[in-house]
């Protein structure tokens, strides 16, 4: 139980972490795409242009209580790997899941976009086409890039201005305080544990004395 404390306190400071990564990035400019992927939530602006005819769905997303598709488009480099950038949530099409939902078409010619970035959904995940475009249900960049025909970089980015047509996709906070209270959980079964095995152990030294004979119910016996 201590053990199992220790981890989900662990998970709290992991978590605190990043939310102290997400504020912090909200307060500073954006840097220039690095080679090497940052620290998740970091702002940063790169340069290129869309390219539409590799776009990704992205379907089971919710926004705001409403399941639909979060839309991924390569954005292709000219100075490194092409960035897949999450354009924003769409809702599905009014005929249905089956149907395909409507999507915004990417601005045209050469174009700078802030997001944040955002690691890899790496779990492992199938990758279907549907009238020619990309489904997936995780974003997982090197699946992705087994499809793709250019190299990619090592992350995503949520863009923080969706076009018009798109809902912003939202970043949450984690739920630390959840695992704070797992730790004084966990923490408190284990003392109590340990005063009731002390409890047993003083009742074993003192046992209660035996109840005294009532001698007129033995002698009319």
């Amino acid at each position: 139980m201590v053990l199992l404390g220790n981890w989900q306190l662990h998970r709290y400071q992991q978590r605190s972490a990043t939310n102290e990564r997400i504020d912090e990035s909200s307060r500073v400019a954006p840097v220039a795409l690095p080679e090497e992927v940052p620290a998740a939530w970091t702002r940063v602006t790169v340069t290129g242009e869309y390219d539409p005819a590799n776009e990704i769905l992205v379907r089971g997303r919710t926004v705001e209580g409403a399941v639909g598709y979060e839309v991924v488009t390569p954005l292709v480099r000219t100075d490194g790997p092409t960035v897949l950038v999450d354009r924003g949530w769409v809702p599905p099409s009014p005929s249905g899941a089956a149907s395909m939902p409507k999507v915004p078409a990417p601005p045209k010619g050469e174009v700078t976009v802030v997001g944040r970035v955002h690691p890899s959904e790496s779990r492992p995940d199938s990758v279907s086409l549907r009238d020619g475009k990309i489904e997936v249900r995780r974003i997982g960049v090197e699946r992705l890039a087994e499809d793709l025909p250019y190299p990619l970089w090592g992350a995503y980015l949520l863009a923080e201005e969706p076009t018009a047509g798109f809902t912003a996709v939202t970043i949450r906070h984690e739920n630390s305080w959840q695992n704070a209270g797992y730790v004084l959980q966990w923490w408190l079964f284990a003392g109590l544990a340990l005063a009731g095995f002390g409890w047993m152990v003083y009742r074993e030294a003192h046992p209660k004395a035996d109840e005294p004979v009532d001698r007129a119910e033995v002698a009319i016996a």
